[in-house]
């Protein structure tokens, strides 16, 4: 019983740590998905869609993606007329840079700078759908959807019910987060106390020779990977406490995450949209392991040239 006390103690501290975080930014956000400035900020990008290959109107699922979630930019794309070309462009900008302000905020609680895990991002979305534009010059047929629908937003009249829609959506947000990260503490707790997270540092450790980092990244990994960034950061974040990660590990796994992360959920996602899944799950994780391993060969070298300067001064002296 004393290691699934710890486990729960452990559970409700790191779900308060990311309640403060994701109260109010989805209070924030669902309160301004009833006015608006939404509209107005996908009227505004409007005019730099045809860069990447899409209409106008298709700025609305990825404002609507990348505030919100996935599921109300998915929710977004099956009210549009687009081609296969289009919708695929979307889901692969959409995987790499979606709930951007709840991901990116649970993200930099672990030391990341916020400012790189935006550029990650928000980066890879573009460049990912101007080379896709560039390169592919099929999938002009009409997407034909799936059995799902989109699910329409309630119409509030008044500030009052708008304010309370918020609070709501709020306090199930963290509440979904409870359920999940709890027993997740404990199930981690006990794997610890009984090392059992050894066998499965072992079981990564091809991924984790890879990526050019240590093997106590490994439950970091395991759950960015299987329930990701937002669900998965009561786990980095004690990983990040207990687990002794260095700095250029925990950027490096961070980077590496935020490419590529919930690779089950957020790659079955898209099937409703009538787009082949399997090339957008391998444009992510090549693309996830091909950017940590060009940062992590950069940082070698700078670290390697600072430490010779360093050596060069010493010498002088």
């Amino acid at each position: 019983m004393g290691v699934v006390k710890r486990g729960l103690r452990v559970g409700l501290e790191t779900t308060w740590t990311l309640g403060k975080i994701i109260f109010p930014i989805t209070l924030i956000v669902t309160i301004l998905g009833h006015t608006p400035v939404l509209d107005w900020i996908a009227r505004l990008l409007a005019p730099v869609m045809g860069w990447i290959g899409l209409p106008g109107e298709a700025a609305i699922p990825l404002v609507l993606g990348n505030i919100l979630n996935l599921y109300a930019g998915i929710g977004a794309i099956l009210t549009m007329d687009l081609t296969v070309k289009e919708v695929f462009i979307l889901a692969v900008m959409l995987s790499f840079s979606h709930n951007l302000l709840v991901e990116s905020a649970v993200a930099a609680k672990v030391g990341v700078r916020m400012s790189v895990i935006l550029a990650v991002r928000i980066g890879l979305a573009i460049v990912a759908a101007f080379v896709i534009n560039l390169f592919w010059q099929g999938g002009q047929e009409m997407a034909q959807y799936g059995f799902v629908s989109a699910a329409q937003q309630p119409e509030l009249n008044s500030w009052l019910a708008i304010g309370w829609d918020g609070v709501t959506s709020a306090a199930l947000g963290i509440f979904q987060l409870a359920l999940i990260v709890i027993p997740l503490m404990v199930v981690i707790q006990v794997m610890k106390e009984r090392n059992w997270i050894k066998v499965m540092a072992k079981a990564m450790r091809p991924l984790t020779k890879l990526l050019r980092v240590q093997e106590n990244t490994s439950t970091t990994l395991v759950s960015g990977l299987t329930i990701g960034l937002a669900f998965g950061a009561g786990v980095i974040i004690q990983a990040a406490k207990e687990d002794g990660i260095s700095k250029k590990d925990m950027y490096l796994i961070v980077i590496f995450l935020v490419a590529c992360h919930a690779v089950v959920e957020d790659t079955l996602i898209f099937i409703p949209l009538g787009i082949p899944v399997w090339p957008l799950l391998i444009i992510r994780i090549v693309t996830a392991i091909l950017l940590t391993l060009a940062i992590s060969v950069i940082w070698d070298r700078v670290e390697k040239k600072q430490k010779l300067e360093r050596k060069e001064t010493s010498y002088e002296y």
